[in-house]
């Protein structure tokens, strides 16, 4: 029978993530925490944006600005991250107690979240007092403290993990994680979807805070006992070194690759999410397709970008200099979005999809990458969270840009080619959407020209200090 459960759990996905002091079940149960942040984020930028503007008439301006709110916390999970390298706390735990509190964060923003929207949408026959904006005041406390908590959550979760992973099994701990997330938001849009079939104020409420209720059960299976116990008296806790975050982040900055690789992350992903809600009505709107095969754009990209994470494992565990395996995906983003733009003159919805797999392919291979490089980076006065907490700044407040600037500049050429400034060739509905895939093509080509000097520098460590981990195959000619 022991026999039997070796096997089995030899060859299940990403078994070869394990460590004798991180085995396999106790690696699940900390990806849990990635669960619950797809979750929130599905509910916040598919469920809720969505019944905000058709279920409760909200303005979808201001139903933009509450889903942005988020993005603001973004540029302090560094600082976030610094926190959690530095914390002492009488029993000796660093990143439990911000994994915990970002839970709280969560769970608290969830859970005034839908009363709070259905006194935006105007719906106050419960109320007893009608405060003028009081629904858009505590819309926005409810989407700052759930954006808060993500970004705590995952930044605090990802450097646990970095920490207990080993230099062998970290790039494959990533892709694992990765998946999770992706794990997580396929499977809550489901069961959220299913649930507000028929959408009513009460439905709404059990939703979202049913799923508040979850957050807190996943996060605390996720941080259970995953600290070691070190307990410290109040004279070591005074003696140990605290670094401030200006010198932490001056020692983190030192190598001259960290503000690149920030740089890199920042790029790359404009480049990836721009066309992050165009694509869908591009599908609908240039090419025909029906709203039940849009949607399985979705699916498609989820599938490609599973494909790149499971590369990314096999590669990584080989040797593969990160930097390099990065090239390798923005390279797939620029055949992907040649794909999605030639799928219109060619009419040709195959290739279009082809097109949304490489998008996910290409964008996976290049966060587990870039991710990869955030967390093996030399630590010294900057532990692992800074660096994680950087990458994630990066990473989300690129993301919620580039979403803006897409639709923005797709609705500015549509209106002037309607109006006749681009001339008559370009009055059509398809001049918006190339002009933004050609843009992202345009950065994703930046990205390299960025990425190169990174290549060369992790190349030139290697020659000089042994192989280390990236194998010799990989080395540019």
């Amino acid at each position: 029978m022991s026999l039997l459960k070796r096997i089995s759990i030899r060859y299940m996905p990403f078994a070869d993530a394990a460590s004798d002091d991180f085995p396999l079940s106790q690696l699940l149960r900390l990806s849990l925490f990635q669960v619950s942040v797809g979750m929130a984020m599905v509910m916040l930028l598919g469920t809720l944006n969505r019944v905000m503007i058709v279920e409760l008439q909200v303005p979808a301006f201001l139903v933009a600005s509450m889903v942005a709110l988020p993005v603001l916390i973004a540029p302090f999970r560094a600082l976030l991250g610094f926190k959690s390298d530095t914390y002492k706390s009488a029993i000796g735990w660093k990143r439990i107690p911000y994994l915990w509190f970002g839970t709280l964060w969560q769970f608290g923003g969830l859970a005034i979240m839908p009363a709070a929207l259905l006194v935006l949408g105007g719906d106050v026959t419960q109320v007893r007092y009608d405060i003028p904006f009081a629904g858009e005041a505590l819309a926005g406390i409810a989407f700052l403290m759930t954006g808060l908590g993500m970004h705590m959550t995952q930044t605090a979760g990802l450097a646990l993990a970095a920490d207990r992973a080993t230099d062998d099994t970290r790039p494959r701990v990533v892709a694992l994680l990765y998946v999770m997330l992706l794990v997580g938001m396929a499977v809550s849009s489901i069961v959220i979807g299913w649930f507000l079939q028929e959408f009513t104020p009460i439905e709404l409420i059990q939703v979202v805070q049913a799923t508040a209720v979850v957050t807190v059960v996943l996060n605390v299976i996720a941080l259970w006992k995953q600290e070691r116990v070190q307990p410290m008296t109040r004279a070591q806790r005074a003696a140990a070194d605290n670094p401030s975050f200006a010198d932490a982040w001056a020692d983190y900055a030192a190598g001259g690759t960290a503000g690149r690789l920030l740089a890199v992350v920042f790029l790359g992903t404009i480049a990836f999410n721009m066309q992050d809600v165009l694509l869908e009505p591009y599908g609908g709107e240039i090419l025909g397709l029906s709203v039940s095969s849009t949607t399985l754009l979705t699916a498609t990209w989820a599938t490609g970008a599973l494909v790149g994470f499971a590369l990314a494992a096999k590669w990584l565990s080989s040797g593969i200099n990160p930097y390099r395996m990065g090239a390798r995906g923005i390279l797939a983003g620029l055949a992907a979005f040649s794909a999605v733009i030639f799928a219109n003159p060619w009419g040709s919805a195959p290739l279009f999809f082809a097109g949304a797999a490489l998008i996910g392919f290409g964008g996976g291979l290049f966060s587990v990458a870039t991710l990869t490089a955030a967390m093996t980076m030399p630590a010294g006065k900057a532990g692992r969270g800074l660096a994680l907490g950087a990458w994630g700044a990066a990473q989300a407040t690129a993301a919620g840009l580039s979403t803006a600037i897409g639709g923005g500049i797709r609705d500015l050429v549509n209106t002037a080619a309607t109006q006749g400034h681009l001339g008559a060739a370009l009055d059509n509905p398809a001049t918006g959407y190339s002009v933004v895939y050609h843009v992202e093509i345009l950065f994703l080509f930046i990205t390299l020209v960025a990425l190169g000097p990174l290549v060369r520098t992790a190349t030139t460590d290697m020659r000089e200090g042994g192989a280390g981990k990236i194998g010799l195959a990989d080395l540019p000619t």
